[in-house]
C-alpha cells in the first residue's frame, strides 16, 4: 500500500521527516518497506517557452532555439527533437540541472553554444500515467496555459514523498489512506479527523428509476447504490491524477478516477455502471448460473459456476461481484447517467471466485481480506461529493441500501491487570483508555468492557486487545525480564491414555502396529462385497484427488488392513498379526464429517483360526477392564464368512465385529488362505472401560468347587450356558469352560460342554447344603431353558 505523505494532511497536522515517520510507524506495527521522494532525481528543471527555432547550419536534424525560462534572460539551446518549433511551452533543464540520466553542462554542439536542454518525458522520468495521455515523439509539449519558469516537479506533483507499507492480511482497514492516517494519528498522538462529506442532491429519487434486489444475503453483506445524471466525461483535475499516480493507479477519466480515488481513500471498492446498459433498470445480486459467461472489462470471456456471485440486470450478468465489472456496462465517453455501486461481499466467496477465474484485482485483493459493511455508505457519499467538486454530474436524491446477513462485533472484557501481567508492564488504565479511544475502540469503564469497531475484525480476544496496548505504548518501552512462572507438565487426556493402553495390550500379544492412508478407492466397497445401498458407500469425496485410488475418505478400515495383509502375503511372509488405531470419515450432511477412531486387528497363518482373533479381543478387554462382553453369531455380513463371524457387545453398545473374511473377498485381494479381522469402535470400547476399580481383600474362607457337564444342541452358544449358570447361582465366584466334546457316544446333533464352578462366601464357610442347592438350581435352569441333559 502506497501512502503519499501530503495526503495525510487532509486528516491531521503532522510535520516529520520521511525517515522519522517510517521508523515510528514500523515500531507501532505498520511495517514500512521504504519511502521514495519522487522528484529527487530531477533538479533545476523549469517550464520555458520556445521563442525562435532555426535549423542548425552544420546538421540536417538539429535546431538552434531561443527560450524564455523565466530567468530574466533569453537562453540559446541546441535541440534535436523533430517536434521543436517556436511558440510551444516545454520543460527546460537549466545549466547545472540534475536528471535521471546525469547533470546538464554548458557547451557547444557542432560549434554552436548551448545553455541547457529541452527535455522529453522519458528524460524527466515522467510516465504516461502521470501525463494522462500518450505524448508525441520528441520533447514534451506542455499545455499552452502553463506558466513560464515554474518548477517542473510542481507541474507533475513530483515533490511528493510516497511511503510503501507492507500490510498484513488481517488488517483490511489499513489498505486505505484513512486507515493508515488513523494509525498515524495514534502513533504520533495527533488528533484524527475525517473531513465532513457534504453535497447537494436534486429533487428526484433514485428508487423511482432503478431497483436493487439481493438474492444471496450471506455472500452480499450490504449493497448501496447512488445515481449521478448529466455526467460529463472528461480528464480528472491534476491534483487527483497526481494522487492516483503516486499510489500506482493510472488515471482514466473523472468518473472512473473517482471510484479509484475512493478505493484508495476509504479502502472501499466501488464500481460505476452506465445506466443505459442496465436492462429493465434493475440490479440483482445473485449466484451465477452454471456455465454462464461474462466478458469482463479486460475484454476476456469468463465462464462462471453456481458458486460465483454476480451483479446482474434484468437479463444478464454485468459484473463479477468483488472482482471486476463487465465490459457490457462500463462507463463510456458518451455516458450521461451512472450508478455507483458500493457493496460488501463475503471474503471467502470473492477469493475463491477470483482464484478460479484467474483474476486478482485491487478490489478482489481487498474484499478477500474482509471489509467493513459500515464503510459502504460513507464511501459512496464521498464519491458523490467528488462528483460535485469536479463538476462532472448532478447527484440524484436518495440512496438504495440493502442490508444482508451481518453480525455485530463481540464485546470483550477489559482487564487492565491481566493486560499488564500478559505484557510484563505497569501501564495505567487511563493510558490504555487513551489508546483505545485513538483507535476508535469503544470502552465502557463501568462494565470494564471494550467493543472493537466494525473495521477491526482482527480484534477477537483479550490477547488482541493487549497487543493494541503494547504497540502504541511502545515495544521498546517494555522492560526486558527473565522468564518466570511455574513449569507445567503436559498430560494426555483419558482417550489418548486408552489408545496407549490398547496399543500396549496388542503389542504384548505379538501384534505389530501399522498406519494406512485414510483416503481410498471407491472400488474397495465392491471388493468387500458391500451392498449398493449400504451406508458405508456414503463417503466424503476429495475435491482434488491425486487419482482414482485416493479419491474418497474411508468409512471402514477393513479394506486398508486387507491391503497390508495382502502385501505381506505376496512378500511370502508365512504369518502376520497386525493392528491399527485409525480414523474413518462419516458424512453428516454438515460441512465437516464425523471422524471416529476404529481399532482394527488382522491376521493370517497356518495355525491361526477364529478363536485366535477372539482370544486377542478377550485379552484386550481384560486389560482395559471392559466387563460383561458378549459375542453373538453374525451370518448376514457379506464381508465375513457366514459361519465364523461374531458381533461384540457390552453395556448395550455394539463394540465391533470379528471373524474370518469371506473367501471370495480374500481372493479379490490376492490372498489364498483364511484371514481373520476384527474392527472395533474405539469410542464404544472407551465408554465401557470400567475405571471404578475397588480393592478386594484375599478370601479368608475356603471355596467349594463343582464340575458340571451337560449335553446341549450343537447350535447352542456356550455363552448362553454360562449366563444361565450365573443367573441361577448364589455365592458364585467363577465359571470356567474346560471342555467341549463332540464324537464317540455323543449324539450327532449334540455336544458335551463341561464347566468348573467355584462357590465362595466372603463372610463364612459355605455348607454343602448351600452349595448343592445353588448347583441343583443351575442344573434345573439349564434343563428348562436349553433342554440340557446332565451327563
Amino acid at each position: 500500500m502506497n501512502l503519499p505523505l501530503s495526503w495525510l494532511k487532509d486528516y491531521m497536522d503532522i510535520d516529520v521527516t520521511p525517515k522519522e515517520y517510517s521508523d515510528a510507524m514500523t515500531m507501532s506495527g505498520s511495517k514500512v518497506e521504504g519511502y521514495e521522494s519522487m522528484g529527487d532525481s530531477v533538479q533545476n528543471v523549469v517550464t520555458g517557452k520556445v521563442l525562435t527555432c532555426e535549423d542548425h547550419p552544420d546538421s540536417d536534424h538539429l535546431h538552434i532555439t531561443t527560450v524564455d525560462a523565466g530567468t530574466g534572460e533569453v537562453l540559446q539551446i541546441v535541440c534535436g527533437a523533430p517536434n521543436c518549433k517556436a511558440g510551444i511551452i516545454v520543460p527546460v533543464a537549466l545549466v547545472g540541472a540534475e536528471l535521471p540520466g546525469g547533470k546538464i553542462k554548458k557547451g557547444k554542439i557542432r560549434g554552436v553554444e548551448s545553455s541547457g536542454m529541452l527535455c522529453s518525458h522519458d528524460e524527466l522520468g515522467i510516465t504516461e500515467d502521470m501525463l494522462g495521455y500518450e505524448p508525441e515523439y520528441g520533447i514534451l509539449v506542455l499545455p499552452e496555459d502553463t506558466p513560464i519558469g515554474k518548477d517542473i516537479r510542481d507541474i507533475f506533483g513530483m515533490n511528493e514523498t510516497v511511503v510503501e507499507f507492507e500490510i498484513t492480511s488481517n488488517r483490511p482497514d489499513c489498505f486505505s489512506i484513512i486507515g493508515l492516517a488513523r494509525e498515524t494519528a495514534a502513533t504520533f498522538g495527533k488528533k484524527f479527523t475525517i473531513p465532513e462529506v457534504k453535497f447537494n442532491e436534486n429533487s428526484e429519487n433514485i428508487a423511482d428509476t432503478i431497483s436493487v434486489e439481493v438474492l444471496d444475503k450471506d455472500k452480499c453483506k450490504r449493497y448501496c447504490a447512488r445515481m449521478v445524471k448529466n455526467v460529463k466525461i472528461a480528464p480528472s483535475p491534476s491534483w487527483m491524477q497526481q494522487r492516483l499516480t503516486a499510489c500506482g493507479v493510472r488515471p482514466i477519466n473523472n468518473i472512473v478516477d473517482i471510484t479509484n480515488y475512493v478505493l484508495l481513500e476509504y479502502g472501499q471498492p466501488m464500481h460505476a455502471f452506465d445506466l443505459r446498459d442496465l436492462e429493465d433498470n434493475k440490479i440483482i445480486v445473485r449466484r451465477a448460473k452454471d456455465g454462464e459467461v461474462i466478458k469482463t472489462l479486460d475484454e476476456q470471456d469468463r465462464k462462471l459456476t453456481n458458486n460465483d456471485l454476480v451483479i446482474a440486470d434484468g437479463n444478464r450478468a454485468v459484473a463479477i461481484a468483488g472482482v471486476m465489472g463487465g465490459f457490457n456496462s462500463e462507463v463510456k465517453d458518451d455516458t450521461t447517467t451512472v450508478v455507483f455501486e458500493s457493496a460488501t461481499f463475503d471474503a471467502a466467496s470473492v477469493r475463491l471466485t477470483a482464484q478460479r477465474v484467474g483474476l486478482r484485482t485491487e478490489s478482489s485483493s481487498r474484499y478477500e481480506k474482509g471489509l467493513d459493511y459500515n464503510n459502504t455508505v460513507p464511501a459512496v457519499e464521498r464519491a458523490c461529493q467528488l462528483v460535485e467538486e469536479l463538476g462532472c454530474g448532478e447527484v440524484v436524491g436518495g440512496m438504495i441500501d440493502v442490508m444482508g446477513n451481518v453480525k455485530d462485533m463481540e464485546t470483550l472484557p477489559f482487564r487492565p491487570e491481566k493486560i499488564n501481567a500478559f505484557l510484563g508492564t505497569d501501564i495505567p488504565t487511563e493510558d490504555m483508555v487513551k489508546i483505545f479511544n485513538a483507535l476508535e475502540i469503544a470502552v465502557d469503564t463501568d462494565k470494564m468492557t471494550v467493543t472493537p469497531p466494525s473495521f477491526r475484525p482482527d480484534l477477537e480476544g483479550e490477547a488482541d486487545i493487549a497487543e493494541e496496548v503494547a504497540r502504541f505504548y511502545g515495544y521498546d518501552k517494555i522492560p526486558t525480564t527473565l522468564l518466570s512462572g511455574e513449569a507445567t507438565c503436559g498430560m494426555k487426556n483419558d482417550r489418548q491414555k486408552a489408545q496407549d493402553a490398547i496399543g500396549e495390550s496388542l503389542n504384548a500379544q505379538g501384534m505389530y502396529e501399522i498406519y494406512t492412508y485414510t483416503f481410498v478407492s471407491p472400488s474397495i466397497f465392491d471388493k468387500l462385497n458391500i451392498p449398493a445401498d449400504s451406508d458405508l458407500r456414503n463417503v466424503v469425496k476429495i475435491t482434488n484427488p491425486l487419482g482414482e485410488d485416493t479419491s474418497v475418505m474411508r468409512t471402514t478400515t477393513i479394506a486398508s488392513m486387507l491391503e497390508i495383509l495382502a502385501r505381506n502375503y505376496n512378500y511370502r511372509n508365512a504369518a502376520a498379526k497386525l493392528y491399527e488405531i485409525g480414523k474413518v470419515f462419516i458424512p453428516t450432511g454438515e460441512e465437516l464429517p464425523n471422524e471416529p477412531y476404529k481399532i482394527t486387528m488382522g491376521m493370517y497363518g497356518n495355525k491361526v483360526d477364529f478363536y485366535d482373533i477372539k482370544g486377542i479381543c478377550e485379552s484386550l478387554f481384560a486389560d482395559l477392564n471392559v466387563n460383561k462382553v458378549k459375542y453373538e453369531a453374525v451370518t448376514d455380513n457379506p464381508t465375513f464368512h457366514p459361519g465364523r463371524c461374531a458381533k461384540i457387545t457390552a453395556g448395550g453398545k455394539t463394540l465391533g465385529i470379528i471373524g474370518e473374511i469371506h473367501p471370495a473377498v480374500t481372493r479379490k485381494f490376492g490372498i489364498e488362505m483364511p484371514v481373520y479381522i476384527g474392527e472395533l469402535d474405539f469410542e464404544s470400547v472407551f465408554l465401557n472401560i470400567n475405571t471404578n476399580i475397588k480393592f478386594t481383600e484375599l478370601p479368608k474362607f475356603p471355596a467349594v468347587t463343582r464340575d458340571i457337564a451337560v449335553l446341549v444342541d450343537k447350535t447352542t452358544p456356550v455363552a448362553d450356558i454360562e449366563e444361565i449358570i450365573v443367573r441361577a447361582s448364589k455365592n458364585l465366584e467363577s465359571v470356567k469352560l474346560f471342555d467341549v466334546y463332540e464324537g464317540d457316544k455323543i449324539p450327532e446333533d449334540k455336544k458335551s460342554v463341561a464347566y468348573n464352578i467355584v462357590y465362595r462366601a466372603a463372610d463364612r464357610s459355605l455348607t454343602g447344603e448351600e452349595v448343592q442347592k445353588s448347583f441343583d438350581k443351575a442344573v434345573r435352569s439349564l434343563e428348562h431353558q436349553l433342554g440340557a441333559q446332565l451327563r
